[in-house]
């Protein structure tokens, strides 16, 4: 998107170096991310939401961008806008089929028992993209997409959703609201973007766990309130897989957002939710990466949490 935009390639490349200055690497299973049929998009978006990715990415010569081009001169400079903060560029037809791709794939993966669990290291992110449009830097729900495949594809009765980037995952809560089947349980700090989740300003959502928290909140702070809200409810409900939207943006050195996670945190969260899932959805879990833009604390926090995920704390 540029070099001002904070959503760079260059997260997952912060991403792979710490996974590879930590020595785990090779404790893990890489796997490459394939591009998701518009099917499995169409569990969650509607038609003209996913056209106005398809058909709206800018033509750039020399790129593997989509195969659905528009004409006019804006979008042949190489950019379409959507919102201030989100754009679509010559790869990102492609790279949003391929981050929602790796989401079902990996959900495959878990449910075939191929793999314990799985982390999927993707851009763009997911959790902002509503049914009906893109936001927020998300073009597609990667996680509402592989939470559908799970349910409609495999045949799964319940799922849960665990969400602890700094932003409310407006579009995720969209897609399942009132769908007994999904539990989502979140925390962010309010207020603040996208100023969803917490009431007075939202509904009430019966299968949706929010939990605002003000901003300057620490971990302990956060590790006390999912123990009272999240973990009841995730026993209640459960869940015979957990979605993870992961993202690391509450990192108290996260300039994005205004709250005190550090890494032990991120893999506090990732063991109680560990737990739930060894207990009612034999251990299955996809974490997606969501939020996360310092890259230094970016990385370290992926490692903490794949570390959880791995069994190798």
């Amino acid at each position: 998107m540029g070099s001002w935009h904070p959503e760079s390639p260059a997260r997952l490349q912060a991403i792979e170096d710490q996974l590879i200055a930590s020595r785990i690497s090779s404790f893990l299973d890489y796997r490459q991310a394939p591009e998701a049929p518009e099917q499995a998009l169409a569990r969650v978006h509607t038609d003209a939401a996913i056209a106005l990715i398809r058909d709206n990415t800018p033509k750039s010569a020399g790129s593997n961008g989509g195969d659905h081009f528009a004409a006019d001169d804006e979008r042949q400079a190489g950019y379409y806008p959507i919102d201030g903060d989100t754009s679509l560029n010559a790869w990102s037809w492609r790279a949003a089929l391929r981050a929602a791709g790796a989401a079902v794939a990996a959900t495959d993966a878990v449910i075939a028992g191929e793999l314990d669990n799985a982390f999927c290291a993707i851009r763009p992110p997911g959790h902002h993209a509503r049914p009906s449009e893109p936001m927020g830097f998300c073009l597609f729900n990667n996680v509402a997409i592989a939470a559908r495949h799970a349910l409609e594809v495999h045949g799964l009765q319940r799922v849960a959703i665990a969400d602890f980037d700094v932003h409310h995952g407006n579009g995720t809560e969209e897609a399942f609201i009132d769908d007994p089947r999904v539990l989502m349980v979140s925390f962010f700090q309010h207020p603040f973007y996208p100023y969803t989740g917490a009431q007075p300003l939202s509904r009430i959502v019966p299968n949706s766990v929010n939990v605002p928290v003000p901003a300057h909140s620490r971990g302990d702070t956060v590790r006390q309130l999912i123990a009272e809200r999240w973990l009841p409810a995730l026993e209640a409900h459960r869940p015979e897989m957990i979605f993870i939207s992961a993202g690391f943006d509450a990192h108290r050195e996260d300039d994005i957002g205004q709250m005190g996670l550090v890494e032990a945190d991120y893999a506090w969260i990732t063991q109680q939710l560990m737990a739930v899932a060894d207990q009612h959805g034999q251990g299955r879990i996809v974490s997606c990466l969501e939020g996360g833009y310092n890259l230094s604390a970016l990385g370290r926090s992926v490692v903490a949490h794949v570390k959880a995920l791995a069994g190798l704390d």
